[in-house]
């Protein structure tokens, strides 16, 4: 293994544990808001990577694709899920909505994380002080296309993912039972897509749009042009 393939696993991993725990945390400080203080027991209501990684999820899993890949490839990882205690959520919101916008929070912060690391890219290049051959422009542009990527991945409408939970909260109460039914097969779903390359398609190509489109905004708002 040469020096540049250990460079791109390590900076795979760490773009991979800083992402897992910008998500996991926006679980955790909404679950917190909206009342229930368990997750500020469990020390999860902060940026601090190590209360959030998984030891298979987030460091042998990504680890071993890395390492396989020649470090291009995560393949797949997760965080700690955060638990809750429905029964502590606010009265003001029904129990399925507090439990959607729980679950909304972890995509909405990779979106917010993406959007962050599009902008300071964006300021960098515009002012000519970024190294475009640097360790460091290469993390942003990872950066941006793995937190669009958990965006779009986590909001595949499929049980136990936080896209299930988000559909389910807005569903009318006829169709939960129906959806209830279906969410049985939900982790069925969810190993198809990560291990079928035919429907990859669903994360990859809205991920490419949307990346796309932040840089686009962001090089518009700067007074530069958007070099692909």
């Amino acid at each position: 293994m040469d020096t540049e393939t250990v460079r791109l696993i390590l900076l795979g991993m760490i773009t991979l544990i800083l992402s897992i725990a910008v998500h996991e945390f926006g679980h955790a400080i909404v679950a917190y808001k909206l009342g229930d203080r368990l997750p500020k027991i469990q020390g999860r209501v902060t940026l601090n990577p190590l209360a959030h990684a998984d030891p298979i999820g987030t460091l042998v899993a990504p680890l071993m694709f890395l390492v396989m890949s020649h470090g291009t490839s995560l393949g797949f990882g997760w965080g700690k899920p955060v638990m809750v205690n429905p029964l502590s959520f606010t009265r003001k919101l029904r129990m399925r909505t507090a439990h959607m916008l729980v679950a909304a929070a972890g995509p909405t912060m990779n979106l917010l994380l993406a959007t962050v690391l599009v902008a300071v890219h964006a300021l960098l290049l515009r002012f000519g002080t970024l190294d475009v051959t640097s360790d460091f422009n290469r993390f942003l542009q990872y950066g941006v296309g793995l937190n669009v990527a958990l965006l779009f991945f986590n909001l595949i409408p499929a049980p136990p993912l936080d896209g299930g939970t988000v559909v389910e909260g807005l569903l009318p109460d006829r169709w939960i039972p129906g959806f209830q039914r279906y969410a049985v097969y939900g982790p069925f779903v969810l190993m198809a897509v990560i291990f079928i390359p035919q429907l990859r398609w669903i994360i990859m190509t809205p991920t490419a749009w949307l990346t796309n489109h932040l840089y686009l905004g962001a090089f518009s708002i700067v007074g530069m042009p958007h070099a692909s």
